[in-house]
């Protein structure tokens, strides 16, 4: 069996998709987890992936996935919240795990949403592409391995809610943040195919599982294809 370990792994949405793509998943986050579903290390990540890749114990893994927090380039810290003044200072922490997952000489996968953070946009996936009821948007960069990339289909009206001072109702929910009709707790759950949390913080970050189950199925069909 494949073993990835899913470094920034929040929740478990990550986790959750390469488990079902039939990898055993170790988890490592700096904040306390209780939700996440695997076996887990509470640290700082890149400490951790340090810590595994000096002593040998990466070996142990097939791939590494990473989703480092994405504040310094995501599009809701660029856009809104400079434009009034939010926020505070945010550091970017995918050079660093690029560099530290290169150290490991293991295949990876880094993930990151929309925005200005600089990764390569090997794989980009949307929900409609798995007939979620969400968007949300994400990249990802494959380090050490690579896989066709799939065709991008027309979503199919607009995600609930008001934007822009605008009401529009439609087949995808906003989950994120809360008011102006954005998914509540439930509909957040539906929609991404998470069961295992109820934690609004939680929901807001996690990527859907079918995400990682696509690409964990990709990693292993390519594996085997060199094997062979």
């Amino acid at each position: 069996m494949n073993r990835v370990l899913d470094l920034f792994s929040c929740a478990g949405g990550a986790g959750w998709g390469y488990h079902l793509a039939g990898f055993q998943v170790d988890g490592c986050d700096l904040a306390d987890r209780p939700n996440y579903p695997f076996a887990y290390h509470r640290g700082d990540a890149l400490e951790y992936l340090d810590h595994l890749t000096t002593t040998g114990d990466i070996h142990q893994y097939q791939l590494v996935h990473a989703s480092p927090p994405c504040q310094a380039g995501c599009a809701l810290t660029i856009g809104t919240n400079t434009s009034q003044g939010w926020g505070g200072d945010h550091h970017d922490l995918v050079a660093p795990t690029r560099e530290l997952l290169e150290r490991t000489g293991l295949p990876y996968v880094i993930e990151q949403p929309n925005g200005r953070a600089a990764i390569r946009k090997d794989i980009s996936l949307c929900g409609e592409m798995f007939g979620l009821g969400v968007i949300r948007h994400r990249n990802f960069e494959l380090g050490r391995w690579t896989t066709a990339r799939p065709a991008h289909p027309r979503h199919r009206g607009y995600v609930r809610g008001h934007r822009h001072g605008v009401r529009r109702d439609g087949p995808y929910v906003a989950a994120y943040g809360k008011g102006g009709g954005k998914a509540n707790v439930p509909e957040m759950q539906t929609a991404m195919g998470i069961t295992w949390t109820d934690a609004h913080e939680e929901l807001t970050e996690a990527i859907p599982p079918a995400y990682t189950r696509w690409i964990g199925t990709a990693f292993s069909t390519a594996r085997q294809e060199v094997l062979v």
